[in-house]
């Protein structure tokens, strides 16, 4: 039995490391007080101050400190999200969607961030905004498992996500966390179209996978638009990505008949031409 319980946890190795990380720095900031709390924020951040001056280890730093709610309220969400993602896609896969959405979205941000600083669309003021938090690694794992999703859902699943995403984006007005959100959710999907075949389902990763959607949607619709409002666009999403998929499958099918029919029809007309030109048998 203890070797059974031993084999599953080895299974989510990544997860679990990455949790006892991030509970050990929680802990130790709570101890150490908020005044050393809020030098370790401003330290990790992956703000234009800090990513200017060269300190290129806060993408990986930032990913382990926390600067919003407490640790407990999202990490059951959190920890659901790279399970499912873990047993379905593999460890290194989860370490790469995380570090590719973490990273990827926190530059690219970065940039559009300096670009419009630049230009003054933007005050100096956003140049030493902290920005911390696993947010933009967890979304990357979300749109990394759009890999997984069965064929048949996929489709709604990736209209859905991306209606919620860019629609927080839009609501927010253009606030560069939840730009960054749909930064990273795209940065995943598209990594995980290299990840091959998934594991299949259970239904305990299944019960995983509606935690992590929770989760997820939690993140992304947290705007100033409501909820409802947020669930709804992402409905539409889903359903016109859906039915769009279909139509497209149904074109696709009867183009791949209508070539199908005009090959026989040919090969039948080329039979016929031979047939008729083949000379006959004498009798004597």
């Amino acid at each position: 039995m203890f070797r059974s319980v031993l084999a599953r946890l080895v299974r989510v190795r990544v997860t679990l490391g990455y949790t006892a990380a991030l509970v050990a720095v929680a802990a130790a900031l709570l101890a150490l007080g908020p005044h050393v709390r809020d030098q370790v924020i401003r330290h990790a951040s992956t703000n234009l101050h800090n990513l200017g001056e060269g300190r290129i280890g806060t993408l990986i730093g930032s990913a382990f400190v926390n600067e919003a709610e407490p640790i407990y309220v999202w990490l059951p969400g959190l920890v659901a999200l790279l399970a499912v993602a873990e047993l379905l896609l593999r460890s290194w896969r989860l370490v790469v969607a995380f570090v590719v959405g973490h990273v990827g979205a926190t530059l690219l941000v970065a940039a559009g961030l300096a670009a419009a600083v630049g230009v003054g669309v933007l005050s100096m003021s956003v140049v030493n905004v902290t920005d911390v938090g696993m947010s933009y690694g967890a979304i990357g794992v979300l749109g990394a498992l759009t890999a997984a999703i069965p064929r048949r859902w996929r489709a709604a699943w990736t209209g859905w996500w991306l209606a919620v995403a860019f629609g927080s984006a839009a609501a927010s007005g253009g606030d560069f966390t939840n730009v960054g959100h749909a930064v990273a959710l795209v940065l995943g999907m598209v990594v995980g179209t290299r990840f091959g075949h998934p594991a299949h389902w259970t239904t305990a990763r299944y019960g995983l996978l509606a935690i992590a959607v929770s989760f997820g949607f939690m993140i992304l619709a947290y705007t100033p638009a409501p909820v409802v409002v947020m669930a709804l666009l992402g409905t539409v999403g889903g359903v016109a990505a859906h039915w769009g998929d279909r139509a497209l499958c149904a074109r696709r099918n009867a183009q791949r008949n209508s070539s199908a029919l005009a090959s026989i029809q040919s090969d039948s007309h080329a039979s016929g031409a031979s047939s008729s030109s083949s000379p006959g048998i004498s009798q004597s």
